[in-house]
């Protein structure tokens, strides 16, 4: 018999407030509600009237009718549905509760704690998750799925020694090598759950598109591609949002997804939970030696860290002082939306960047880069507050003579250190020459020390010696 294994991707973010002035916080101790945006209530509640509360009334009588499927809610969701949604929070603890519902684990603030160098915050993210689910809705999660399905061999690693059965991933081509998405496989022994990428977009991405050759898609139609589909089970995991949000009501999305169940058993397709299907035996090895996600077009990290813009902030944010000072504020910062917003990609998966953040990247960065700052310089006092990340406006940009960027830029001690090994060599000397690195310390980042020791050096290399010498002594390291 044919199957099939829903899951659905439910998050929002505490988007950051863009007009944020170190002013704003001066005298408060209230900082998230300095650094986050008044909208993302408006939002929420928007989501929750359109999504939430009519697709999850939907899926309550699906789940009451036998059909199975997997939910998997971030913990900053959870916090905004506590905090302004009760009732729709109340709808998802009743789906947690059902027999017939799984609930997964995730990172608790789906970050990008994975790609850190070391596995630890992944790790205590997601136990945060497991915590949050048991103490919430009464439920363990046995299966686990990291930010947008990223995984590699290091995570699946770090999720296997935490305990669970099977973790999910997106079922590439260049993963697979040909064979099909439709089995389990493991990976060091860990069971993987392949999401099958056609027959998810066929709702997630297509279901609205009138150019479709197979518009308007029926529930019919989609059940008897589902079991004609090889394999033995298809895994379909979308964004919750799809149900009314992404695809409006007059779509038709929603009397799709109550038709769904009856489409399902008149076509002979069975629904399975997550643990079910990974308990099949495996159809063979993987190895995941670059990460694999769900985002975009490559499927890989490029969504979040594919710029020299997302990778300087993608530093900034690991190497910050703040993940010790103050981790309850810096872990917000994580979350992997912040990252896709300051994606700069053309074409079709461009336009799905600029859908989600439509005022612009630029934009983006800057209130980034300025929460951090002053995150930063509140951990580290007046004493420290030089060793603090710098907003774009105060940064070094690297530039080659005549004025033309290098492409390089550093938002603080750490990486200017960093950035003097990977600029383009003309470049670096450039600078040192006409003796920017010491206006540049004295000026934007306000060490006169350092300023002085910098302006007597020889060479480029001397001037990184002498900066991590004074960033080290800063920072305790």
């Amino acid at each position: 018999m044919a199957a099939i294994c829903m899951g659905f991707e439910v998050h929002q973010p505490f988007r950051l407030n863009r007009d944020f002035v170190p002013a704003m916080a001066r005298g408060r101790r209230d900082l998230k509600g300095c650094y986050f945006d008044p909208s993302n209530r408006e939002i929420l509640d928007r989501v929750a009237d359109r999504c939430y509360v009519p697709a999850t009334e939907i899926v309550l009588d699906a789940l009451d009718g036998g059909m199975r499927c997997a939910f998997s809610l971030s913990g900053v969701l959870v916090e905004q549905l506590e905090q302004w949604r009760p009732d729709a929070l109340a709808l998802f603890a009743e789906v947690a509760a059902h027999k017939n519902a799984e609930v997964l684990a995730q990172t608790y603030y789906h970050s990008l704690a994975g790609f850190f160098a070391d596995t630890g915050e992944l790790s205590l993210q997601m136990k945060m998750h497991a915590d949050l689910m048991h103490d919430l809705f009464g439920r363990v999660p046995a299966v686990a799925e990291n930010t947008e399905f990223a995984l590699d061999n290091r995570i699946a690693a770090a999720v296997r020694d935490l305990g669970f059965s099977a973790v999910y991933t997106e079922g590439t081509d260049r993963l697979l090598g040909g064979r099909s998405p439709n089995e389990t496989y493991t990976c060091g022994g860990l069971p993987l759950l392949l999401r099958n990428c056609p027959l998810s977009d066929d709702i997630a991405f297509r279901f609205s598109w009138t150019a479709w050759d197979k518009h308007p898609l029926t529930a019919e139609t989609y059940a008897s591609w589902v079991a004609r589909s090889p394999g033995r089970c298809a895994h379909v995991f979308i964004d919750y949002e799809t149900f009314g949000e992404h695809h409006k009501e007059e779509s038709g999305i929603l009397d799709f997804l109550e038709a769904l169940p009856g489409a399902f058993d008149d076509a002979g397709v069975a629904t399975l939970l997550p643990s079910e299907a990974a308990a099949s035996p495996p159809a063979g090895e993987v190895s995941l030696d670059s990460p694999v996600s769900w985002a975009d077009l490559e499927k890989d990290a490029s969504a979040w860290l594919g710029n020299p813009v997302q990778q300087s902030t993608f530093f900034a944010l690991e190497h910050s002082p703040a993940r010790a000072a103050r981790p309850d504020l810096w872990r917000y910062l994580g979350t992997s939306d912040h990252f896709y917003y300051l994606a700069r990609k053309n074409g079709s998966c461009g336009e799905v960047h600029r859908y989600f953040c439509p005022e612009g990247n630029d934009g983006s960065h800057d209130a980034y880069m300025r929460v951090l700052s002053h995150l930063e310089g509140r951990c580290l006092g007046r004493a420290r507050r030089s060793a603090a990340s710098l907003p774009p406006d105060r940064a070094f940009h690297f530039c080659f003579p005549g004025g033309q960027y290098a492409g390089v830029s550093a938002h603080s001690l750490r990486e200017f250190e960093e950035a003097l090994e990977r600029a383009p060599r003309e470049s670096v000397w450039w600078h040192f020459d006409r003796g920017d690195y010491s206006r540049w310390v004295e000026g934007s980042v306000g060490d006169r020390r350092l300023a002085r020791a910098v302006s007597t050096c020889p060479t480029p290399d001397d001037v990184r010696e002498a900066v991590r010498a004074r960033r080290c002594l800063l920072c305790g390291d």
